[in-house]
């Protein structure tokens, strides 16, 4: 573990938003640590997509090249460890962690993500990731032409209907209990040949974390090898919030294009202030907030 307690920036977590972040600013000579509990919601995902020259990788194996690499700028350094609480200071912003460290920053960058909230079915959080996705850009090329159940209701069930059939066309739209799609709605989905069942869900047989079927609360089956569905997500850390960070109604950190938070010296990147939940923009978007915390001290200094 570094023993240094000052730096110019701390970059809380560690995955592909803060990593580039970090990498932005080891490229500008800035003294910079990042801290990172080594729990990235995508842990469980077996490949990685839409990321040019990183296809099919696993999210841990790109993370561990990235890593390696950022590490080579001397001026950037990295502790496996969970920030707990953060406090203002007259330097800047002081982190304390779980292990009872505590470092100061002038500006702090959170690449901490989201945290994935698991509907309360029995198989659902063992699937999640791996056979019940939410992005059909991430994993609907790997279940193309395959039976694909969609997990929704209302707007949100006929909006994945007609996303899915660009994948496949053997559909089956799970509402869990009485429809409320509409009635318009309803006759476009049947007129594409695409099933709606209303029958409340009791489990998702699957074989390690692949599913094999739906089983209904009455003991009837139907067979999928994929299901898409969305849930909702609350903030990985907390911190942000304590020390005033404005967040939309959709749970996010609201920020400017660049990652700069509603509180001075505040920077964000990643799955925490964005519905973009993929690779290549969390790698972007810690590039820009990097650059753009970069662009701040020479503006301050200067």
């Amino acid at each position: 573990m570094t023993t240094k307690k000052i730096y110019e920036v701390i970059i809380i977590g560690g995955s592909f938003a803060g990593l580039s972040a970090a990498m932005a600013l080891g490229r500008s000579l800035r003294q910079v640590l990042i801290i990172d509990s080594n729990q990235p919601c995508n842990r469980k995902a077996p490949h990685s997509h839409n990321f040019i020259t990183q296809d099919g990788k696993t999210p841990k194996e790109i993370t561990e090249v990235a890593k390696q690499q950022v590490l080579k700028y001397s001026t950037v350094n990295f502790i496996n460890d969970l920030a707990i609480r953060g406090n203002r200071t007259h330097y800047g912003f002081e982190i304390t962690t779980l292990s009872g460290e505590i470092f100061t920053s002038k500006k702090l960058l959170f690449a901490t993500g989201v945290v994935d909230q698991m509907l309360p079915i029995e198989g659902f959080s063992e699937c999640w990731g791996i056979s019940v996705v939410p992005c059909p850009y991430c994993h609907g090329y790997e279940f193309k032409n395959k039976t694909i159940g969609l997990l929704a209701n209302g707007d949100l069930g006929f909006e994945l209907s007609r996303l899915l059939y660009n994948w496949s066309k053997d559909l089956i739209l799970f509402t869990n209990g009485k429809s409320l799609v509409t009635k318009e709605h309803t006759e476009k989905i049947k007129s594409h040949g695409i099933k709606i069942n209303e029958k409340e869900i009791a489990v998702l047989e699957h074989t390690n974390g692949n599913i094999a079927s739906v089983v209904f609360k009455d003991g009837s089956k139907e067979k999928v090898d994929a299901i898409f569905a969305r849930i909702s997500h609350q903030q990985h850390c907390t911190i942000p919030q304590e020390l005033g960070c404005e967040i939309t109604e959709q749970s996010f950190i609201k920020t400017d294009e660049f990652g700069k938070t509603s509180i001075p010296g505040i920077f964000v990147a990643g799955d925490n202030s964005s519905i973009f939940r993929s690779v290549s923009f969390a790698t972007a978007s810690g590039t820009k907030a990097g650059a753009f915390m970069n662009k701040e001290f020479i503006e301050e200094t200067f």
